[in-house]
């Protein structure tokens, strides 16, 4: 069986090992497709927190069942599936309060331990999703989209509410369909044009905005000087979550969605003057997974479109560092094992 190891920041290297054993409570999968998430971008730089090398990436995946026992979903050999790749305790309060996605113990496939750049890979049964119903392109990218649906049901969004988004990448362009699903009026933030040519042309969005151009004053004309509801941060860019409180409404909520690595500062007057609600939004649950999937099977969302780049798994690691580059126009690119 093969498999790609990021043995240290900035280097891959494809690897053989004998076939993989499944446990009683597991499904032996074999790997069809991988989308790959910035957060195997930032591994791979060098600048992911909660990380440690050597390190099979990979947690965006669509796979075949090849072995299951008896499940509570009824998988059978043969069946698609979407694993969830966090793996939680179950008995922590926040796994007790039915929030899975921030466990205290929490293990995220291809971070805290080896994920699914592998052509085998076995998984306890609970994790896994019955997608019979989806093509694999759409299996891919349901865990990025499935962080956005759960910031987007974090936030308690209205319809008619103005909402900013920062970052137009992979993650806010799921944010930004997800609050246009619930009715909101989007602004899109990036300072990347063809991003934000991306979102006005497959999404629909009506307003966009360069941030590098007096965004604040723009906001400002958009909303009647009112703001934004809702601002989330797609970024993690420790300069655009500073600015995130100024684009927000009196009484608005600003959700932090991209992870900054540094340390954040907000001026405490001017954040208690507006009330503001500041939250986090980590991962997702399986609640928002089948929200996902339901979407994507009405065809609701831009699957083509946002899978911009496409190779074979024999071909990863001569391609990996170039989706670095905001360059080459990269969305999503994705790793066919087929």
């Amino acid at each position: 069986m093969k498999y790609i190891v990021c043995t240290t920041p900035g280097k891959l290297e494809m690897k053989e090992r004998s076939d993989v054993i499944r446990q009683p409570n597991e499904a032996l999968l074999a790997i069809r497709k991988v989308g790959v998430c910035g957060t195997d971008l930032h591994a791979f730089a060098g600048n992911q927190p909660y990380f440690s090398y050597p390190r099979i990436l990979g947690h965006e995946l669509a796979a075949d069942v090849l072995e299951i026992g008896p499940n509570l979903e009824n998988i059978k050999v043969g069946d698609k599936v979407v694993p969830i790749p966090y793996i939680s305790c179950g008995n922590c309060i926040a796994c007790r309060n039915g929030k899975t996605n921030c466990c205290t113990n929490i293990q995220v496939l291809g971070v805290h331990i080896d994920g699914g750049f592998q052509e085998n890979f076995s998984l306890p049964t609970e994790l896994l999703l019955p997608s019979n119903h989806l093509s694999y392109d759409q299996m891919t990218i349901v865990e990025p989209l499935a962080i956005g649906a759960h910031a987007v049901r974090r936030s308690a969004l209205n319809e008619g509410e103005f909402v900013v988004v920062m970052g137009c990448g992979p993650i806010g362009i799921g944010i930004i369909q997800f609050a246009q699903l619930r009715g909101a009026k989007v602004i899109a933030v990036d300072i990347i044009e063809e991003r934000l040519q991306f979102v006005k042309e497959h999404l629909g969005v009506n307003y966009i905005i360069n941030g590098s151009k007096d965004p604040i004053d723009q906001v400002n004309e958009i909303t009647k000087s009112d703001r934004a509801d809702a601002v989330f941060d797609a970024t993690g860019n420790k300069q655009a979550v500073e600015s995130g409180p100024d684009y927000m409404a009196h009484g608005g909520r600003f959700v932090l969605v991209g992870l900054s690595n540094e340390r954040l500062s907000f001026s405490h007057p001017a954040i208690h003057a507006k009330e503001a609600t500041l939250m986090c939004s980590r991962n997702a649950t399986k609640e928002d997974f089948k929200y996902v999937m339901d979407i994507l099977s009405q065809d609701l969302f831009p699957v083509e479109s946002y899978i911009t780049h496409r190779v074979s798994f024999a071909k990863m690691i001569e391609n990996f560092e170039s989706w670095l580059d905001p360059k080459n126009g990269v969305i999503k690119a994705t790793i066919d094992f087929n």
